[in-house]
């Protein structure tokens, strides 16, 4: 349908490496995710299972399975591996994984003091087995100071094998890369693109404003995540200039 409508600015297309949007599940029951399928599948490419969830969601493998089926890639919140690593329990954690029949995995030190050389191993190890997603920044405010070495652990990330590192600002979206009135930080993300590809990273925006800002920065084609499993349509509508929030990006 959308071929009746002139001048809409190009998607990429599934499977992307550009123009992701990974939905953050905190714990949608087996029909829901089914619902969630029947409308949302073209527009998803990734689902986290946020923080703690998968631990002690009922049917857990099934959801995951009825994701799959359907080319979406899943992982757990980093939340959880974290739970495993401060209890030295990193072989149950990747046996959790193949459990659940997950290729995918988050390596975050949010909750956590990791030294970064020691992460940075731990992603070069999960990596040769996984795909592996990074984040950087803090889930606490009074340790948001080190934001002005985002960059060079990103690139760090990257290198040891991060297929991707995401940005933090949790599912609230009032830390990390934005202040506590949801206001972006734009001097990092400024540091960030100066001299990293903004492809290789994913920045968590669970706001609209938030959406909204990323999109008139870097266009259609950001990396956007935990969105909420009710907002993966209007966030494409403003993809594609289809809301009054970036109307008027695309016309010409």
């Amino acid at each position: 349908m959308l071929d009746i409508l002139k001048n809409l600015p190009e998607r990429t297309k599934k499977p992307r490496y550009k123009g992701i949007t990974m939905m953050m599940d905190k714990g949608l029951s087996i029909n829901q995710a089914k619902e969630f399928i029947s409308v949302n599948s073209k527009y998803t490419d990734i689902v986290k299972l946020g923080f703690g969830t998968s631990i002690i969601t009922p049917e857990i493998k099934k959801k995951i399975k009825i994701y799959k089926q359907n080319n979406i890639l899943v992982y757990l919140g980093g939340t959880l591996f974290e739970a495993f690593v401060i209890r030295k329990q990193l072989d149950d954690y990747k046996r959790f994984l193949d459990h659940l029949g997950l290729e995918m995995l988050e390596v975050s030190d949010g909750s956590i003091n990791i030294e970064h050389e020691k992460k940075c191993e731990y992603i070069n190890d999960l990596s040769k087995n996984f795909k592996v997603v990074s984040e950087v920044g803090s889930k606490y405010e009074n340790q948001q100071d080190n934001t002005k070495n985002w960059k060079k652990w990103i690139k760090e990330e990257i290198k040891s094998g991060s297929w991707k590192v995401i940005t933090e600002a949790r599912e609230s979206g009032n830390i990390g890369i934005f202040d506590n009135n949801f206001n972006i930080k734009n001097k990092i993300v400024d540091e960030i693109i100066e001299t990293i590809d903004h492809s290789h990273i994913i920045w968590e925006t669970p706001k609209k404003s938030q959406q909204v800002w990323f999109i008139n920065k870097l266009g259609q084609n950001a990396n956007l995540g935990n969105i909420s499993y009710n907002e993966i349509i209007p966030l494409e509508c403003l993809r594609l200039g289809l809301r009054s929030d970036t109307f008027h990006n695309f016309l010409k």
